[in-house]
């Protein structure tokens, strides 16, 4: 379902590339460029605000879940080195520390996002740990002899009702979470040069890429959920730590951690260059935007160090750090990500774009389609919000 919705709002977003005629209309270079163009500056500065906000929490979300892999690999040789039957307990607080540490250091590279290869290293590691995931969980069902689970999911009496309806509303923000690639559709459509128009190549790798990612997401899911049953973790990898060999998990643990590094900064340049740019504008003069320190790198050339930079970026990382402490329930957070940014930046944004982009008379049967689409969406973001929401107070509560 997800995955039908995405691919037909993402074909009326990248429709509205060009102002106009889609294949020589004035071009739009950004997600907020194009709502500025074709619903007002209101509604960009409520999708500015959206975007950025969803920015933020997936930080959070990557740093949440690069400490789990990386505590994961701590385990995986604890387990090794002292037995099954140690406890090897270990918190991730101070991995999420390590994490954000590394992560203040990668975010004064300069044209970070210029990083062509980071998009093939993120490729490369996604598949890692997506088919060894896969083959793991495969291999144990093989060991069990057979498929755990029922078709109805956890079973009433190890849950209640109550919170298997949460549950359920806050898997479909998981899965709105692995389907929210609105927000990057418009930045790589300006990059592809034509002809063809640049909307026609976009919703052909956007099928392309739903009809890869879709089945491997439904075979990861059910693979991990037929080896453990009720016992699945919320995090993938989380139930491998007693598998052997420990080396192929520790592998996939460690792309995992090596695709966060890299996605981290990805999602962070917008926000940096949302508090940045302004800033350098409106105090041109400034020293605190102007001065720079000069690095001597041994063999490099000299690095230029800005000082606001250093600064604006440390703090950031540093509050994305300090709330994923206080905040660590992976499956909870992503749910709710899910859900705030599904409805508004993949059906209702793309949605109202499209209906001013084709001039849709109001109360025609596509424009009543549509809104029906959008009010559809917005019901299940809302159920998935309620249920992340009522998961992370279970947390709190008996945390």
């Amino acid at each position: 379902m997800f995955a039908f919705l995405t691919y037909h709002t993402s074909a009326l977003l990248v429709t509205c590339y060009r102002n106009g005629n889609p294949v020589e209309g004035e071009r739009n270079y950004s997600y907020m460029t194009a709502v500025c163009s074709h619903l007002g500056v209101v509604k960009e500065k409520l999708c500015g605000l959206v975007l950025h906000l969803n920015y933020f929490g997936i930080a959070i979300a990557f740093t949440i879940a690069a400490s789990i892999s990386m505590m994961a690999i701590h385990q995986s040789y604890c387990f090794h080195e002292e037995g099954d039957k140690s406890p090897c307990h270990t918190s991730t607080y101070w991995y999420m520390i390590v994490f954000g540490v590394i992560e203040i250091v990668l975010s004064q590279i300069q044209d970070f996002d210029k990083l062509w290869w980071l998009s093939i290293l993120a490729t490369v590691m996604s598949f890692t740990y997506s088919t060894i995931g896969v083959a793991l969980g495969i291999a144990k069902v093989v060991e069990n002899g057979k498929f755990q689970g029922s078709l109805t999911g956890i079973s009433i009496g190890n849950v209640t009702l109550t919170q298997k309806i949460w549950r359920s509303f806050q898997a479909l923000g998981d899965i709105a979470f692995a389907y929210s690639f609105a927000i990057i559709l418009i930045d790589i459509q300006d990059t592809i040069k034509s002809p063809p128009s640049e909307s026609k190549t976009m919703k052909k790798a956007t099928l392309i890429s739903l009809a890869v990612m879709t089945p491997f997401y439904l075979l990861c899911g059910c693979m991990v959920y037929g080896a453990f049953g009720d016992l699945s973790p919320g995090h993938l990898l989380a139930g491998f730590e007693f598998f052997h060999p420990y080396w192929l998990i520790d592998i996939a643990n460690v792309a995992v951690v090596i695709h966060l590094v890299g996605a981290y900064q990805v999602y962070s340049q917008p926000i940096f260059a949302f508090i940045e740019e302004p800033g350098l504008r409106r105090f041109s003069r400034s020293q605190f935007f102007t001065r720079e320190i000069k690095i001597r790198v041994p063999g490099l050339q000299p690095y230029d160090l800005y000082v606001s930079r250093l600064i604006l970026r440390t703090i950031f990382v540093v509050v994305t750090t300090v709330i994923s402490i206080l905040l660590p329930f992976f499956n909870e957070v992503i749910g709710l990500l899910g859900a705030l940014g599904f409805w508004p930046l993949t059906v209702y944004f793309p949605v109202e774009m499209y209906i001013a982009q084709m001039e849709i008379p109001k109360w025609s049967p596509k424009w009543l389609c549509l809104q029906i689409l959008s009010v559809a969406c917005l019901t299940i973001s809302m159920a998935a919000a309620g249920g992340s929401i009522a998961g992370v107070v279970l947390h709190l509560k008996s945390g």
